[in-house]
């Protein structure tokens, strides 16, 4: 692979070197010791709030406390918990003594803990009752499994037969963990990619990449030292994990975490605990839209993905886009608050990024077309590392040049705003045309008559793929919806791209962050023999 010119890559270091997580907690715990860093807003229970200083010597006790029972710089420790401070106590207690964090998804099954277990070799566990019973049947050779007294805030046990300890002895510990240098290049964390025809793949991040991702972060959402964030998306993904949580450290702010997404909780919260920020995702907006209007709130912006003016009509709050994935760390395209673009806009290049988005043939799309987007910039800082233990992976993943395919399609307006399309995985091809199950899904969702809607392919006996879409109809939708949206498809879009089919159902499946998981409603259609 061809290196980036020698000036970008040492300017990126530059911004990291002699850094990492520890550095960047002590910075605060010496500034504003009694600052609020953590507040845990458990449901249906008191809120918890711990300071810098509080946070940081629980912090150093678990530590002490994973260093005592063998676990060394490099060693892999699972971390399968729901939203909780255990979890962001344990994240960084595995940065203090150079242990890597593996977060999992805690959706996950017994098949995927099996691979993630392996694959990443974990020496130890971490995670909550609920779940205890199938770390320790998939993760057998572990030195120790450590257990909460809780599930997210739920007092619970765990089962009699499973050997482990508690999480109470692990903050028990007393003394120091051994010194290690400030070190910008050592492994961190490692977070698994949903998979969806392939095992999914362990992204590697570094310290660098931490502290590259919680200065950008900052930087975009123009955070300061009086922000507080409300995080109820899952800390084992990089939304929360980077951009809300590393982002809000960057800055010395406060964060209040909550167990998960809750509409009928978020506004108490966020109103008992004046939060100026949230990152949410698109499903979480529509929830939350249905709400009551809150006589007030201390929210200046929210980072749903996308803009939504209906948000700024409705509760007065700003809105902007941004484009990221685990492997970017951050955003490689933002919106600006104040230039926040059309609806649904993701925004524009971020500074920190090369950004290419390309045609097929390789041609880079202008104003008003489509294109695949590739990214740009230094592994293990502005970039992941690596795919762990994956060469095959990592060798397709970028070009002689350094680019990072993505495999996400970006729509360019006529202005140069940007716009998600699709994955490139979701093109279908009937007979020799390739179709953007995007550019359906936008005809669909114009006429109203739907609130979500998710086109994929069906196998076809001559035409290779035909669409079908899945919809959850919304109020107004008339009575013969199905009939209606193959008129209006046949009205806008050329005869190949017309669903054959209307498929309506209460709710869709999904995986990580709400993502519809359009494999799982493919695997529903059989193959039209004739």
């Amino acid at each position: 692979m061809a290196e980036l010119p020698d000036a970008i890559d040492q300017s990126h270091q530059a911004m990291v070197e002699g850094r990492d997580v520890p550095w960047l907690l002590q910075q605060w715990v010496e500034r504003v010791p009694d600052k609020s860093f953590m507040i845990w807003a458990p449901f249906d229970r008191k809120a918890k709030t711990w300071s810098y200083r509080e946070f940081a010597r629980n912090v150093e006790a678990v530590a002490v406390a994973l260093h005592k029972r063998g676990v060394r710089s490099g060693d892999r420790v699972l971390l399968h918990l729901e939203n909780c401070p255990e979890f962001v106590i344990s994240w960084f207690a595995c940065a203090r003594i150079g242990a890597i964090a593996v977060s999992t998804n805690t959706r996950s099954v017994e098949r995927d803990m099996l691979y993630f277990a392996e694959h990443a070799d974990v020496v130890a566990a971490i995670t909550q009752p609920c779940f205890a019973q199938l770390v320790h049947d998939t993760a057998p050779g572990i030195k120790f499994l450590a257990v909460t007294d809780n599930d997210a805030g739920k007092p619970a046990s765990v089962p009699g037969d499973i050997a482990h300890l508690t999480y109470a002895e692990l903050l028990a510990e007393k003394g120091n963990a051994p010194g290690r240098a400030h070190d910008s290049s050592a492994d961190l964390g490692i977070q698994f990619t949903s998979g969806t025809t392939s095992r999914p793949k362990a992204v590697l991040w570094t310290h660098g990449n931490a502290i590259w991702g919680a200065q950008l972060n900052a930087a975009h959402m123009r955070l300061a030292g009086d922000d507080i964030t409300q995080i109820f998306l899952p800390l084992f993904h990089t939304n929360a994990q980077s951009y809300s949580m590393l982002g809000t450290l960057w800055v010395g702010g406060t964060m209040v975490v909550q167990p998960r997404f809750s509409a009928s909780r978020f506004w108490d919260t966020a109103r008992r605990h004046k939060c100026t920020w949230s990152s949410l995702i698109p499903f979480c907006v529509k929830a939350l839209l249905k709400q009551p209007a809150p006589p007030d709130h201390s929210f200046r912006f929210w980072g749903p993905a996308v803009h939504v003016p209906e948000v700024e009509a409705t509760f007065g709050i700003k809105t902007f886009g941004w484009w990221g994935m685990t492997e970017t760390i951050t955003h490689g395209i933002v919106g600006d608050p104040d230039h926040p673009g059309p609806r649904m806009c993701i925004g524009r290049v971020s500074p920190g990024y090369d950004i290419a988005i390309r045609h097929p043939d390789g041609r880079h799309i202008v104003a008003g077309e489509r294109g695949r987007l590739f990214i740009r910039g230094v592994r293990g800082v502005s970039l992941f590392k690596e795919y762990f233990r994956n060469p095959q992976a990592n060798a397709e993943a970028f070009d002689a040049d350094g680019w990072f395919d993505t495999g996400d399609i970006i729509n360019m307006d006529g202005e140069g705003n940007l716009t998600f399309g699709d994955r490139d995985k979701d093109m279908l091809k009937v007979g020799a045309e390739n179709v953007a199950a995007s550019e359906i899904e936008a005809v669909i969702l114009e006429t109203g008559w739907v609130s979500e809607c998710a086109v994929v392919a069906q196998k076809h006996f001559m035409l290779d793929e035909v669409p079908v879409v899945f919809v959850i109809p919304a109020d107004k939708a008339p009575e013969d919806l199905k009939q209606s949206l193959i008129d209006v498809c046949r009205e806008k879009l050329a005869d190949f791209k017309v669903v054959r089919d209307v498929i309506t159902v209460d709710d869709m499946p999904r995986s990580t962050l709400e993502k519809i998981a359009k494999n799982e409603l493919r695997a529903r259609l059989p193959v039209i023999e004739e």
